[in-house]
């Protein structure tokens, strides 16, 4: 008798793997529906009957693994898009150095999800939100990232092999190691398997991130949002400005790329347009470990008189830890995977820079838990390095030195202190979104409705924000979650409490297929592969349905939820940046 892992064929699930195991003589011991079979235990002499069986894709031996202490074959030394060589250039080894390395801090992460992979799985290093992504319904997706954007993410920001080991990380090679590695990530997944997510989706993400910074042992003092709009709207009335804005005046340091639509985009993505926040875009380290020859990545977004980055961190070629399996490490990992086995996974972007800049304002905070976010954005724009030659509309104050700004504050906070005009939130959420809308059945959603084509009001939701109060226990804007406190780690309501989806529409259509409306990728590249000719015009769920899971309460916003299968949609907040 052998253990072998069985993947159906697409057509099968478990129980039809399961009778034909039976029918030679063994046994599925482990059903797995994300397999479409599972593990089984069988004769060994009918392991190649199984193979030939119509359910069946494969069936692979089952085997040991041996689990690397260091890097392996790997040399981050040689690479200068590893984080070993960015914490060089960016200083951050030397805040490591003293004493600052994240301890402490929550860094909210409204992404993908982040899948527990080596350096992202340490006991409580990574805290599950509540899933506010389409793919909350399937447990087996669940918080998890099956796109691999927000994995990569969180190991920039705190991936750690040894987490909580004590470690000294500042000029160790041998294992991998975040930006802020004694920082935790709350992950609050908001982007689904395809990456895909409306603008109010996002917003409910928000502001449960400032509802629940102050949870016990949670401790947010920064948020990440690696993604934008291309929203023309001033952020004086822009929803999904207002409420980055909010979360910066309670507290939290907010840290947005301004993307990736090349260095003659005359704009900055939304919410990175908003001035109190920090705006990031990439630098160009040119293949050394000077600052001397950087330059701005031409990928990254341009500003204006209005509004231009505030500054920029290395973000062309940057490693971090790969999600294997997912829809980036499927559609580039025969050029970005990095390592031998493939650990790593290389990205460039306005959204590594973001979570380099993430990480360092958790270092900073680690040192100095008093300081506001002006504080930490005085400290970051004071201690920059002029990239010569670039102008100020593409770099802000220049490219980030923590060692340096960990020293580097005001005479008196009051200098710090920010004095823009507030944004209001009084704008339409359709101006959020941009050009980008998801379409289902050849029906875009575009107006003030949310997902569920139920009216929103924006001077009201505002007004909720503004006074923390547009979640209510485990609801937000009249929809009911399962639970609405901590269990360790996790969210108790991790997917929706209520009613079933009954095919609520946006214009007499329901979901069934959605797909991006025109989006493309702005031209920044994955190791070599390029993003920018890849537009989305159909991408699929493949299958995926909204299991059985009961909804059983209030619906969100007053629509129901039923048992229509999700066919794919895109990004309407615009480019990942």
């Amino acid at each position: 008798m052998v253990t072998v892992i069985i993947h159906g064929n697409g057509q099968a699930s478990p129980a039809t793997v399961a009778a034909a195991v039976r029918d030679l003589g063994g046994r599925l011991t482990d059903p797995l529906g994300i397999l479409d079979g599972g593990i089984a235990v069988m004769p060994s002499a009918q392991v190649a009957t199984l193979m030939n069986d119509s359910w069946v894709e494969t069936a692979t031996p089952d085997g040991k693994l041996q689990l690397d202490s260091t890097i392996g074959s790997y040399d981050p030394t040689a690479d200068i898009g590893s984080l070993y060589n960015t914490e060089q250039i960016a200083g951050i080894q030397s805040a490591w150095s003293q004493g600052a390395t994240g301890q402490g801090v929550g860094v909210a992460l409204i992404d993908t999800g982040v899948t527990p992979v080596r350096g992202l799985n340490g006991d409580g290093q990574v805290w599950n939100g509540p899933d506010l992504s389409f793919d909350s319904q399937n447990p087996e997706l669940t918080q998890l990232d099956e796109f691999g954007h927000g994995t990569h993410m969180a190991g920039i920001i705190a991936g750690n092999d040894t987490y909580r080991a004590g470690t000294t990380y500042a000029g160790n090679a041998s294992q991998f190691t975040g930006v802020a590695p004694d920082s935790h990530i709350i992950n609050v997944k908001a982007g689904d398997e395809n990456g895909v997510v409306d603008v109010s989706q996002v917003l409910a993400a928000i502001d449960w991130v400032v509802q629940h910074r102050n949870d016990p042992g949670v401790n947010i003092r920064v948020l990440n949002l690696s993604f934008g709009t291309d929203s023309v709207q001033s952020y004086v009335l822009d929803p999904l400005a207002f409420a980055a804005e909010t979360a910066w005046h309670d507290g939290i340091v907010v840290v947005a790329a301004v993307g990736n639509g090349g260095n003659s985009t005359p704009s900055v993505n939304d919410p990175s347009n908003d001035p109190y926040v920090i705006a990031v875009g990439a630098a160009d380290t040119q293949g050394t470990l000077t600052t001397s020859d950087d330059t701005v990545a031409s990928f990254s977004a341009g500003g204006n008189l209005t509004r231009t980055p505030d500054v920029v961190a290395p973000g062309v070629h940057i490693e971090s830890l790969r999600d294997p399996g997912s829809e980036i490490d499927e559609a580039y990992g025969s050029v970005a995977t990095v390592g031998s086995p493939p650990r790593f996974f290389k990205g460039s972007g306005t959204s590594q820079a973001t979570a380099v800049v993430s990480g360092a304002a958790a270092d900073i905070l680690s040192a100095h838990p008093s300081w506001s976010p002006d504080q930490v954005k005085y400290a970051l724009t004071n201690s920059a390095t002029h990239l010569n030659g670039e102008p100020a509309t593409l770099q802000g104050s220049g490219e980030i030195n923590v060692g340096r700004a960990l020293n580097t504050a005001p005479l008196l906070p009051v200098l710090a202190k920010q004095t823009y005009v507030p944004s209001t939130g009084l704008g339409t959420l359709e101006g959020s979104r941009g050009t980008l809308h998801v379409i289902s059945s050849g029906v875009t959603l575009s107006g003030e409705q949310d997902i569920f084509g139920n009216s929103f009001n924006s001077p009201a939701m505002a007004a909720a924000e503004a006074n923390g109060a547009s979640w209510a226990g485990g609801t937000w804007n009249g929809a009911s979650w399962g639970g609405a406190s901590w269990a360790g780690t996790n969210w108790q309501g991790a997917s929706w409490g209520g009613a079933s989806w009954a095919g609520t529409s946006w214009a007499n259509g329901t979901w069934a297929g959605a797909s991006w409306g025109g989006a493309s990728w702005g031209g920044a590249s994955w190791g070599g592969a390029s993003w920018g000719g890849a537009s989305w015009g159909g991408a699929s769920w493949g299958g995926v349905i909204w299991s059985g899971a009961s909804w059983g309460g209030a619906s969100w916003g007053g629509a129901s939820w039923g048992g229509a299968s999700w066919a794919g949609t895109g990004w309407a907040t615009g480019s990942w940046a």
